[in-house]
């Protein structure tokens, strides 16, 4: 069998290292943006309580949905390219 036969995929360690970064750089980048709207920014970064904080985790969650289903991978998977 040639290698035309085999495709193989991305590296584990890509996958891992993709899902990691994307959670965070999605944790903080709309993390802050939502403390921004509802005042929920600290000198240390942001505080989210309550409806802010729901809010913020729907939209993290959101964000992998919508860049794996309709745009072909999350930024980090686009980066790291660790997209199967």
């Amino acid at each position: 069998m040639t290698d035309t036969q085999f495709q193989k995929g991305p590296s584990t360690w890509r996958i891992v290292l993709a899902a990691i970064l994307d959670f965070l750089t999605a944790f903080f980048v709309l993390g802050y943006l939502v403390a921004s709207i509802f005042g929920g920014k600290t000198e240390e970064g942001f505080n989210l309580q309550g409806g802010p904080a729901f809010l913020m985790f729907a939209l993290v969650v959101a964000y992998f949905v919508v860049f794996n289903k309709f745009l072909g991978g999350t930024i980090w998977k686009r980066i790291l390219r660790a997209q199967r």
